[in-house]
């Protein structure tokens, strides 16, 4: 059954909710996209851009998953990105550090750019912090810092030190920072149905409610739903920890896990301004890390605590409260009028997995907490690959990754574990 949306901030605040229509009948597209998140969203409209004749259909609402769900921070801290140099190292040679630092900043600009050209209303505010959270993370920002510089980014930039965060956020837990002015934050959700609105504008067919029974590979491929079908030249599985479908490929390479985040009632311009004057979205240097911002009604939003278990956590506002109240103490027992999870989708060596199914079939998928940008950045990607230009799919898709045997709650558990081991090391950092 259909799920309505889940009781978030950004649920709540949505500028137009989406009324797409069921699937019923039989459909005939060059591309059919399951999946009404950013990655199919992002790679329906770039699709629609070039001309192609496109249906997308999701289970639930447009942006009903994670792409609803999170911080809505659009940040260069591209995931893998260690994994992924020393990968395309065997492929392009010297040039796959450069590479990967352009890809960092990619998602930024295809975001700005479709805000800009589609008006979309998505509370679009520029500047992020990364906080030292220790003394033993200073070094880490230092370095991000110089690369920065050699790469020609200095100016948007400026390292902090412990006595020049007081001017940046009302907290006395950090040792430092780093100030990127590059970096945004918005109303994911509200963008993620504006480019909705904007593929839909150009042609694309959109169908909410209809949910993804099985594929049938031929040619035309078929997309079988609950009450009716897509035949398409192409098949794009775009789901990411939200599906089940082509699980003898897929199964062991993605494991879903619960983000959780919560925003307070609003705080006020004053109240606002003394915890966080300069509205900067923050997140921490720790494996486990915290990260906030304000929404543009000046509430604070603040999420944490990944749950890799495969669990749902009982109460998010128990569970965050106290690093919300040790950030900010004088929020100590302010109200929390929304609380919420989401799914995402967690690959082992952190590389987003770009890959086919069958000749025709493609997925993409696996963006283990970064997905805002990158989901935008595969999506560009996708639809390349789709259009026949396929030199940047085929570099991630030779990439190697990791296949967990057994079940997906091995899977989960085998993550929990793995995190419990980092905590312990960032405990000794």
């Amino acid at each position: 059954m259909p799920q309505a949306r889940c009781n978030s901030y950004y649920s709540a605040t949505i500028k137009h909710e989406t009324n797409y229509p069921i699937l019923t009948g039989e459909l005939r597209v060059d591309i059919a996209i399951i999946g009404g998140g950013f990655t199919g969203i992002a790679t329906a409209l770039e699709l629609a851009e070039k001309g192609y004749k496109v249906a997308l259909v999701e289970a639930n609402k447009i942006g009903w998953g994670a792409s609803g769900r999170n911080g809505g921070q659009v940040t260069g801290s591209l995931s893998g990105d260690q994994a992924m140099t020393k990968q395309l190292r065997h492929q392009i040679g010297e040039e796959a550090e450069k590479y990967v630092w352009n890809l960092r900043w990619r998602g930024h600009q295809i975001i700005q750019d479709r805000v800009a050209k589609y008006g979309i209303d998505c509370d679009l505010k520029y500047g992020h912090l990364q906080t030292a959270y220790k003394p033993a993370h200073l070094p880490e920002l230092q370095a991000m810092f110089q690369q920065a510089e050699q790469r020609g980014m200095g100016d948007d930039m400026q390292l902090l030190n412990a006595e020049q965060i007081p001017d940046y956020l009302g907290s006395s837990i950090y040792h430092g920072g780093l100030l990127n002015k590059r970096n945004m934050h918005l109303h994911s959700l509200n963008l993620c149905i504006g480019e909705a609105h904007a593929a839909a504008n150009l042609g694309v067919q959109i169908f909410e409610h209809s949910k993804v029974l099985e594929i049938i590979e031929a040619e035309p491929c078929t997309v079988v739903c609950e009450q009716g079908r897509i035949n398409a030249d192409s098949v794009l599985i775009a789901g990411n920890a939200y599906h089940h479908l082509a699980r003898k490929q897929l199964r062991g390479l993605l494991f879903p896990a619960s983000l959780g985040n919560m925003a307070t009632v609003p705080l006020g311009d004053q109240l606002a301004k003394l915890i966080n004057p300069h509205d900067v979205a923050v997140y921490d240097c720790r494996f486990v890390l915290d990260y906030y911002r304000l929404t543009a009604d000046k509430r604070l939003m603040f999420g944490g605590g990944t749950n890799y278990s495969g669990r749902d956590s009982k109460s998010v506002a128990a569970e965050l409260r106290p690093a919300l109240e040790h950030t900010f103490p004088r929020l100590k027992g302010i109200d929390i009028e929304f609380e919420w999870t989401g799914t995402a989708g967690i690959v082992l060596n952190r590389i987003p997995q770009l890959g086919k199914v069958s000749p025709h079939v493609f997925y993409c998928q696996g963006y283990s907490g970064h997905g805002l940008a990158t989901s935008h950045i595969m999506g560009e990607i996708m639809a390349n690959a789709i259009s026949g230009h396929l030199s940047e799919f085929d570099a991630f898709s030779a990439m190697k990754q990791f296949r967990i045997p057994l079940n997906e709650w091995f899977g989960n558990q085998a993550l929990a574990i793995g995190m419990l081991y980092y905590k312990m090391l960032e405990h000794y950092r």
